[in-house]
């Protein structure tokens, strides 16, 4: 069953505003060192079978969809005690995993790190970014990025966001091809740190000038009805979970229950209204 430590970390209202001006919210200490290690030793394992190798080589680079069911250390983050509580702060009762996203990204080469280069400004899920109306579009989704190596100084691929553009559905880019947007700010992630982002936040990966290959585990939670970003390569974990995992992991007693849930298809509703009362629930 869902850890009941959970109820010690769910969002404040204080995260609450953080996250709607700016688009994105970090949690400190989200998992402690000893997880850190392990999901380290995780990518490392799964890194090397993706690149087929015995190991995973120092300047590897890659990043690997659906990694989520490669190991059960990726699988405890989906409903960790520290994160998920503010996942369902934020989308409500009727979400899931769609997305799972494993980054590793190596030192530039010597002679690239003086170049001036514009970072890849981007907003998340594809078409959505086309296909659905209004300005700002709906959020739909969020990411839980989970930092395992230390990018809290500058030039280590930090993460980079344009605090508040999750409002706008454009970005205003310098005629200098090479310059980065105004107000454009790096996110500085001790190992083990969460960052929470809307899917609509203008976002980048940053230039890695340092020696420290940086490494961090991306979970994408969407509302139930939306058709999942990857794979979820999952099933093999679906009989040992519990509901609430299970719900997580993508479970439904059928297409209607995606857009009209049941109490079958939707635990966690159960478990918020059990914990923290009806109003938690919203609707």
């Amino acid at each position: 069953m869902m850890n009941p430590l959970c109820l010690e970390h769910c969002l404040t209202e204080t995260e609450k505003q953080q996250f709607e001006d700016n688009g994105f919210l970090a949690v400190e200490d989200a998992i402690p060192q000893e997880m850190v290690d392990k999901l380290i030793a995780a990518v490392d394992r799964v890194g090397a079978e993706h690149l087929g190798k015995d190991e995973l080589p120092p300047d590897a680079q890659f990043n690997l969809l659906d990694f989520v069911g490669r190991d059960e250390n990726f699988i405890e983050l989906l409903d960790w005690h520290t994160t998920f509580p503010k996942v369902w702060g934020i989308l409500g009762w009727n979400i899931k995993l769609y997305h799972s996203h494993l980054i590793v990204l190596p030192p530039l080469p010597p002679e690239e790190r003086d170049k001036s280069k514009r970072l890849g400004w981007h907003q998340d899920s594809g078409r959505l970014n086309f296909e659905m109306e209004g300005d700002p579009r709906p959020r739909v989704s969020l990411k839980v990025a989970f930092f395992l190596t230390d990018t809290s100084v500058p030039g280590r691929g930090n993460f980079s966001v344009v605090p508040g553009s999750h409002k706008s559905n454009t970005l205003e880019m310098p005629d200098d091809a090479t310059t980065d947007p105004e107000n454009a700010t790096s996110v500085f992630a001790k190992p083990g740190t969460a960052v929470f982002f809307d899917r609509r936040l203008w976002h980048s990966a940053g230039r890695n000038t340092s020696d420290i290959t940086r490494k961090v585990l991306f979970y994408g939670y969407s509302y139930r009805w939306l058709q999942p970003r990857d794979d979820m390569t999952v099933e093999h974990y679906m009989e040992c979970s519990d509901p609430i995992r299970q719900q997580i992991m993508g479970k439904s007693t059928g297409g209607h229950g995606f857009t009209s849930p049941g109490e079958k298809d939707v635990p966690l509703r159960a478990w918020i209204q059990e914990n923290l009362g009806t109003e938690a629930i919203a609707r």
